[in-house]
C-alpha cells in the first residue's frame, strides 16, 4: 500500500477512501513472539493539503501468539483505529514530532501499520484450555496453580514441628507401667 504525492493530488477537493488487505509479515522479525499474522484489513480515508496528508486508519486482523502457560498457538484478534499525518515539507516536519516524514515522492504507511500492531501485542495471552492445566512438571521446573501451592505450603507448615518445642510434645505423653 503506497501512494505517490502526484496521485493524491486528484483528491484535493475531498477525501480519498481506501479498503485494502496488507501483508505485514515483517512484524514477526521485529517481535519474535508473533508466530503468524494474517493479512490485515485496512480501511479509512486520507485528506491531502498543500504540505501534508492526514489519514484515518482502521486496521483489523488476527495474529498468532504463544499461550503464556502452555506455549500453544493462540489467535489474538485486533482492531486498531488511528489518525496519522505525513508530510514532505521540511518546515512542517520541524514544527511537529507527530508527523511522519515522506521519503521521495511516495507515501508508504506500512511502517506506521507495523508500529501500531506492535503496540497492540499483549504482555500475556492464554489459550482456552490453559485453565485445564492444573499441574505440570519437567526437568528442573514445575507448574501449579496458586491454590495448590498455598494448600501445600499450609500443610507443610502444619506438620512441621519447631525443633525448639519438640521436647514439649513429649511432656504430655504418659507411660503406663
Amino acid at each position: 500500500m503506497k501512494w505517490s504525492i502526484h496521485q493524491l493530488q486528484r483528491y484535493r477537493q475531498g477525501a480519498m477512501p481506501f479498503d485494502e488487505s496488507v501483508n505485514l509479515e515483517a512484524v514477526k522479525k521485529r517481535n519474535p513472539e508473533i508466530r503468524e499474522i494474517k493479512p490485515v484489513h485496512v480501511t479509512g480515508s486520507c485528506t491531502i493539503g498543500s504540505k501534508k496528508i492526514s489519514c484515518r486508519f482502521k486496521l483489523e486482523g488476527t495474529m498468532i501468539l504463544p499461550c503464556s502457560r502452555t506455549w500453544e498457538d493462540v489467535e489474538f484478534p485486533f482492531s486498531i483505529e488511528s489518525d496519522e499525518q505525513f508530510s514532505w515539507d521540511e518546515d512542517t516536519l520541524a514544527t511537529d514530532d507527530e508527523i511522519h516524514p515522506v521519503v521521495g515522492d511516495v507515501i508508504d504507511p506500512t511502517p506506521v501499520f507495523e508500529e501500531l500492531i506492535l503496540l497492540e501485542v499483549p504482555l500475556q495471552v492464554f489459550s482456552e484450555n490453559a485453565d485445564d492445566l492444573k499441574k505440570a512438571t519437567g526437568k528442573g521446573w514445575s507448574y501449579a496453580t496458586d491454590e495448590e501451592y498455598y494448600a501445600k505450603l499450609r500443610k507443610e507448615q502444619e506438620t512441621k514441628i519447631d525443633p525448639r518445642l519438640a521436647g514439649l510434645a513429649k511432656f504430655f505423653e504418659t507411660e503406663d507401667k
